[in-house]
């Protein structure tokens, strides 16, 4: 390998950690990564810029604008209430109910819309139904995963690999043509899901047999204020007889903590507890003035607590207050709300909440009123805003039917353009039909045309048009050559077969710890090379690279809807290893077997 080829490895490296540490977005970090590149004369400023007016990386821009009208209408609601079990049944039928359709209809719109809107009404159907929501929010997303690898446009990085082929001298990708190998995966996942992987969740059913939601049990730093009437009054084994719904865990009193959940002790003025209390009972709490709240200090300036509501936010990339600690963001300020617990991890953060420091994917429990919704739900700062229980349904009705038969002839379009004469040059292919059916939604204002750039998420196309020119200062510097000779000699008792091994573990290991996009441009010249070197089809790699970087099961970071259902379902980030590692390896083991029979080498 020459020096050049060792300086591009090595910046790759070290975008890679930055990727992993989330140091920046990873729009910003393939950027930072490029324009060294640039700078060090790897690539040239025009191969720089060729990603971002590649037609994959187009197509991904528009898509998301067909995607965001069609959540405008509802749709997605009316589909949701339909297909949800109207009766609890066995689990591997009602989880076939759900994720079938879930599935399809990812397979045609981006994924992100399709859990926002699915996911919280799903959660709230579960509590109906006396269910464990934690049984059903991960399939959800495995299962828009699953529909995404059968349709060139089921997922964004299809249509990367797609581009990609086409900036080589490729014919790019069909319609359909993943859906050989996708459905077969989609199918063994759908039953492995069914019948084993709903019992390595965690969540059992709830025998309370009446309809409720689920109350969460929060652990609140609270004082005793001036003139408290709980001052001077005894407590036993943690209960107050003022405070019936609480348990008093702990107290603070000059300097010294006092566990108080076992004997008696009596209550002074100033001192700092620690309380458990559901948060059904909290807003009972909030008007009687015998405990002031850390957390929501001032809150009672804003609303009456018949106002008050509680709701589950997702941190989004773009929220201004990444980054920043819960006090120094001001939430009160900021959105007339009150952060009340937050999830990371499957971990509950409840006590001395205001130091915590927000990153992307927190799940927030804010207390706030019915506004926030109406104000925020369409905010880019967060992912799902809900009451405790499902997000209503958009506006834009009446446009409804016209905007999914808009989507129904984009896909006719877009499968069958191949055998269609070319318009003044152009291809009819879905660049082509996408970007018509964008512009009818616009101007049927089923897409909201002043707020048309909040459905952009600007930062995946930067990722995707950067990865582009990393990917070519690859090929330039000849580090794809050298790795993928080091990838031959090492499976070259396999021949094609073993690289093609080689291959999809590489995309597989990189999708589950940065961007599942950023992978799939990274690997790409490295299976072109190798195919060129051993003088075969690269078409069987290209599909590999498509299937693995899609395939991302067993973290919640390898793909975004992974990382939104994990507050929604407080879950732990093992969740996602115990049940996805499993679908890993059968997506592996059907993709191997395959892909060499659809393409041969």
């Amino acid at each position: 390998m020459t020096l050049e080829g060792y300086f591009v490895l090595g910046v790759i490296v070290l975008m890679i950690i930055a990727l992993i540490y989330d140091w920046m977005r990873p729009g910003l970090l393939l950027f930072s990564a490029l324009t060294v590149l640039m700078a060090a004369g790897v690539v040239t400023t025009e191969e720089s810029l060729a990603g971002f007016s590649n037609k994959g990386m187009l197509t991904v821009a528009v898509l998301f604008l067909v995607s965001e009208g069609v959540r405008q209408t509802g749709a997605l609601n009316i589909v949701a209430r339909t297909f949800l079990p109207k009766r609890r049944g066995k689990m591997p039928i009602i989880l076939t109910k759900i994720l079938l359709p879930v599935s399809f209809i990812s397979a045609f719109l981006n994924n992100t819309p399709v859990v926002i809107i699915f996911a919280p009404m799903v959660k709230n159907w579960a509590e109906k139904m006396n269910l464990s929501p934690q049984k059903f929010l991960i399939p959800l997303s495995y299962a828009t995963i699953l529909g995404g690898i059968c349709t060139l446009i089921g997922t964004s990085t299809n249509l990367v690999v797609h581009g990609l082929m086409l900036e080589n001298g490729f014919s790019g990708l069909h319609m359909f043509e993943l859906g050989k190998v996708g459905i077969w995966i989609a199918l063994a996942g759908f039953i492995y899901l069914a019948f084993i992987g709903h019992r390595l969740l965690p969540g059992e059913k709830d025998n309370n047999k009446r309809d409720r939601l689920d109350y969460k049990e929060y652990f609140l730093d609270a004082t005793l204020p001036a003139n408290s009437s709980l001052a001077g009054e005894e407590i036993s084994n943690g209960r107050s007889h003022q405070l019936k719904n609480i348990i008093i865990h702990s107290i603070e009193r000059d300097h010294e903590i006092i566990d108080t959940r076992r004997g008696k002790f009596i209550l002074e003025q100033d001192d700092k507890l620690v309380i458990a209390v559901k948060s059904e009972h909290l807003v009972n709490l909030l008007p009687l003035r015998k405990l002031e709240f850390k957390a929501l200090k001032g809150f009672g300036k804003f609303y009456k607590s018949t106002d008050i509501k509680q709701i589950e936010a997702v941190i989004a990339p773009r929220f201004p207050g990444i980054n920043k600690t819960v006090d120094e963001f001001d939430f009160l300020n900021h959105y007339q709300a009150e952060v009340l617990a937050v999830y990371r991890n499957g971990e509950a953060i409840t006590t001395n909440v205001g130091a915590f420091r927000m990153k992307a994917g927190d799940s927030l429990v804010l207390l706030t009123n019915e506004n926030f919704i109406k104000n925020w739900g369409e905010s880019t700062g967060f992912y799902l805003t809900s009451f405790i229980g499902e997000i209503p349904p958009p506006r834009y009705k009446g446009q409804r039917l016209f905007a999914i038969l808009l989507v129904l002839l984009m896909i006719l379009g877009a499968t069958v353009g191949r055998y269609l004469p070319e318009v003044g040059g152009n291809q009819m292919d879905m660049f082509y039909f996408a970007s018509i059916v964008a512009v009818l939604m616009a101007w049927i204002n089923v897409l909201p045309n002043r707020k048309y750039t909040k459905a952009i998420s600007w930062d995946v196309l930067i990722t995707i048009a950067c990865a582009f020119g990393v990917s070519k200062a690859l090929q330039n510097s000849g580090a794809a050559d050298s790795i993928a000779t080091t990838a031959i000699n090492f499976s070259k008792s396999f021949g094609p077969l073993g690289v093609l091994i080689t291959i999809y573990l590489i995309t597989t290991i990189f999708t589950e710890i940065i961007t599942n996009n950023a992978a799939a441009a990274l690997v790409f010249p490295i299976a072109y090379s190798a195919a060129t070197q051993m003088g075969v089809d690269p078409k069987p790699f290209f599909i590999a690279i498509c299937i693995a970087a899609s395939a991302s099961f067993s973290s919640p970071i390898g793909y975004q809807t992974n990382l939104l259902v994990q507050g929604l379902g407080n879950y732990r980030f093992g969740d996602y290893t115990k049940v996805g590692l499993p679908m890993n390896i059968v997506a592996f083991i059907i993709s191997i077997i395959l892909i060499p029979m659809i393409w041969p080498f």
